[in-house]
């Protein structure tokens, strides 16, 4: 019994797993831009940007995937077909918006925590706007951003069971058909470990990215 649930949940984590990877596949790009959106000096751009933090950040993650699924069917545009393909469309594009707009509150204060003196001494080397971020601002950022950074990447592993709300076959969605099938509440239990364990490698890489980085001050 236990190794059959135990191969059932991997199918289920193997869900969770594409989740968590095509969301920062396009998360973490999509971050950077929306930041620096929201500190662009032409204003219609920065108030946009800033209004789809605000709204991103203020709404509960399930209600906007409630909304990214069925919303645009409501409208008549069932854009993301149907089935399971379906479903994880949606899921992918609205966890993707959702923590770009969190990724790039990080992205901002690691920029704008980089000391002004420095890339105006950059400016007075000759240096362009490009070199002055990729080899003066991109360092420093990614030094000041990693552990802000790691904690909502953890966070992801666990949002990823919200997925089950639209019926995607994640892990979390595996152990409770258990429950409600069998009456089986232990297999729902058991996916705590297979958590347990996707965090704690995380943590263990994070540590390692941070130890390479002590060296930049």
């Amino acid at each position: 019994m236990l190794l059959n649930v135990t191969l059932t949940l991997l199918d289920g984590l193997g869900t969770t797993v594409q989740i968590f990877l095509l969301t920062l596949l396009f998360a973490l790009p999509l971050g950077l831009v929306i930041a620096f959106g929201s500190m662009s000096k032409i204003t219609p751009l920065r108030w946009v940007c800033n209004l789809l933090v605000w709204v991103v950040r203020g709404t509960p993650l399930m209600l906007q995937l409630i909304g990214f699924m069925y919303i645009p069917g409501i409208l008549g545009h069932n854009i993301w077909g149907g089935g399971d393909v379906g479903r994880m469309t949606a899921t992918v594009v609205a966890f993707s918006i959702n923590y770009a707009c969190y990724f790039s509150v990080i992205y901002r204060g690691g920029i704008q925590g980089v000391p002004l003196g420095q890339r105006e001494a950059a400016q007075v080397l000759g240096m362009t706007k490009r070199q002055i971020f990729f080899k003066v601002t991109l360092l420093q950022m990614i030094k000041r951003i990693v552990p802000p950074m790691s904690n909502e990447i953890i966070t992801l592993v666990k949002d990823t069971s919200l997925a089950r709300i639209i019926a995607v076959y994640e892990l979390t969605f595996t152990g409770y058909s258990y429950m409600k099938s069998s009456g089986l509440v232990w297999p729902l239990l058991y996916t705590g470990v297979f958590y347990l364990l996707f965090v704690g490698i995380l943590t263990l890489l994070f540590n390692f990215i941070e130890r390479k980085l002590s060296y930049f001050r």
